[in-house]
């Protein structure tokens, strides 16, 4: 299980606009803790603390412990409401976790061997990501922080897949489930050949015109017409 966080909370009343935003000028967010059977819990959370755990890659995907009042529930971040202009937090949605129950979660994707792999080094490959998260299910007790991906063996050319990704036990990816055909077993990673630089393009693109210009025109001498005997 990924390691857990704690956030402190407080109850708050069902508010209306004025008191939410008389809230968030006090550094708080309004949050709502969601879901186990329980009614919804309306509560606020001190602004920078959720700010900064944001900020940690490994606290979208972790269980959090919400510590209201002295009674501490397990739950899992599902949204969050951003300013479209400041950096700040609006909103939180929180949902909680039952120990005999699945639940769906997208981890990351680390990628690993990337500054091994051999279609770079050998043939001056450039690596391709297609897909950084992936939406898997288990119970909480199995839930991993991220799933990696070793691409060090990859050559020009090569990719790899879903099925490709080595799952911890108790962890399966949703989408490949029930696809028995493996339709859905998407491309995550491949090496790419090198792209052609805008600087060489431009000199290719010269070098071509200048052919042009140099090459005789029909019916003038060295040109078709004029090459050919009577």
């Amino acid at each position: 299980m990924s390691d857990q966080f704690e956030l402190i909370a407080r109850k708050r009343a069902r508010s209306g606009t004025a008191l939410v935003r008389r809230l968030r000028r006090e550094g708080d967010v309004p949050a709502v803790l969601y879901g186990g059977g329980k009614e919804n819990l309306i509560i606020a959370i001190n602004h920078d603390v959720l700010f900064h755990s944001l900020e940690r890659e490994e606290f979208h995907s972790a269980i959090i412990v919400i510590n209201t009042d002295g009674n501490r529930e397990q739950a899992i971040l599902r949204d969050v409401v951003r300013h479209p202009h400041k950096n700040a937090i609006l909103h939180a949605d929180f949902q909680r976790v039952e120990e005999s129950k699945i639940l769906t979660m997208s981890l990351p994707i680390h990628f690993t061997g990337e500054s091994e792999c051999v279609g770079v080094r050998m043939s001056g490959g450039i690596i391709s990501h297609l897909m950084t998260e992936v939406e898997i299910s288990c119970l909480p007790k199995d839930l991993p922080e991220s799933l990696s991906l070793d691409v060090a063996a990859l050559d020009l050319h090569d990719s790899l897949h879903l099925s490709d990704i080595k799952l911890p036990e108790g962890v399966q990816i949703t989408s490949l489930m029930h696809d028995v055909n493996k339709e859905h077993d998407h491309a995550v990673v491949a090496v790419l050949p090198p792209k052609v630089s805008l600087a060489e393009e431009e000199e290719e693109a010269k070098a071509a015109e200048g052919e042009e210009a140099e090459a005789p025109a029909e019916g003038e001498p060295g040109g078709d017409a004029g090459g050919k005997e009577a």
